[in-house]
């Protein structure tokens, strides 16, 4: 009897060297520095101050992995390490990629941990019980790595969130917890007579500004700080909350879903951007992973579009539908 192909088991034995590969890269500045131009491992590793021998490694494994070119001894970025592995392009990724080397790396070596006792393990793993956005915002530059990588993570999804539902009708959005103000950006580029608030904490306001002053629409689009689970929300008939509800319990989700509603106007209604769990929970794989992640490193978790309708019925929604994007977010539209 021939056993099954060992190739998925293998695969998944060495998919975290894969992963830890591109996070040493970006940490160290490698592709930040061959932004400027080729060089050789001799010079890199001078230049970054690592051993030349290692660091030919790690350069030739980031051109098994399609990031580099090598040519005449000469590495080079290929346009995707140009575009999502530097910190100077518009499209970077690599505040998500630091966030993921720093914090969820470690904390996912102890996901047994985490099955057994069903909570996460920022204490565990840094010797504190501060949540995920203590641990980001301990410092300015923690602050704005977190944030540059919600960013990133967010370019990739809001344009699609935003045209999954026809929004014509909607004048006001308020986006709580907006971060950035990527997805009020997309969806003021998208629908020409929406204006936007972005609704978040005081010292995420402070970096917030200066994405949304860069923007063509920066003239509709105005901030707010504040706390959505206890300060009055703005005024809007339509609310979005892109990556909010998964870091949450039940009741905190409970408590900000009738908070929303009860601020609505009748016909106003609330997108939300998750990453959607099939109804048979086999699957998306990544979404899958994504609720691990939540496991390790929050409260929360990714749900169904049913578990979903099940609480936006109870906060007193009641056309809801939801959609698949092709982007890493999915996109979920309740109406009062």
């Amino acid at each position: 009897m021939n056993n099954p192909d060992p190739g998925p088991v293998v695969g998944l034995i060495e998919a975290f060297r894969c992963s830890k590969t591109m996070f040493a890269a970006v940490s160290l500045g490698l592709f930040d520095r061959l932004a400027q131009g080729p060089a050789d491992a001799a010079t890199l590793a001078r230049q970054l101050g690592t051993d030349p021998d290692a660091t030919e490694r790690l350069l030739d494994a980031c051109v098994a992995l399609g990031f580099l070119r090598k040519a005449g001894g000469h590495y080079s970025n290929l346009p995707v390490a140009d575009a999502y592995l530097c910190r100077s392009s518009s499209s970077t990724l690599v505040g998500y990629v630091l966030y993921s080397n720093r914090a969820l790396y470690p904390m996912w070596g102890h996901l047994e941990d985490a099955v057994r006792e069903g909570t996460n393990r920022w204490e565990q793993t840094f010797g504190s019980e501060a949540s995920l956005f203590d641990h980001f915002f301990r410092t300015e530059e923690a602050k704005r790595e977190f944030l540059m990588g919600m960013n990133g993570f967010g370019q990739l999804s809001s344009p699609k969130v935003v045209a999954a539902f026809a929004l014509e009708r909607f004048h006001e959005l308020a986006d709580l917890g907006g971060a950035t103000g990527h997805l009020a950006i997309a969806a003021c580029r998208r629908y020409r007579n929406l204006r936007a608030t972005v609704f978040d904490l005081p010292s995420v306001i402070e970096v917030t500004r200066e994405y949304v002053e860069r923007s063509e629409v920066r003239d509709r689009v105005k901030l707010l700080s504040g706390d959505f689970f206890c300060d009055p929300l703005p005024e809007a008939d339509l609310f979005a909350l892109g990556r909010i509800l998964h870091d949450w319990s039940e009741p905190k989700i409970r408590k900000l879903l009738r908070r929303i509603c009860e601020r609505l106007p009748k016909g106003g209604a609330l997108l939300i951007a998750e990453r959607l769990l099939d109804e048979d929970k086999r699957g998306p794989t990544s979404a899958l992973m994504q609720s691990l992640n939540m496991l390790v490193c929050t409260e929360g978790k990714e749900r169904t579009l049913s578990e979903y309708m099940v609480l936006l019925h109870e906060a007193g929604f009641t056309d809801i539908q939801g959609r698949k994007t092709g982007a890493p977010l999915d996109a979920v539209l309740a109406v009062k």
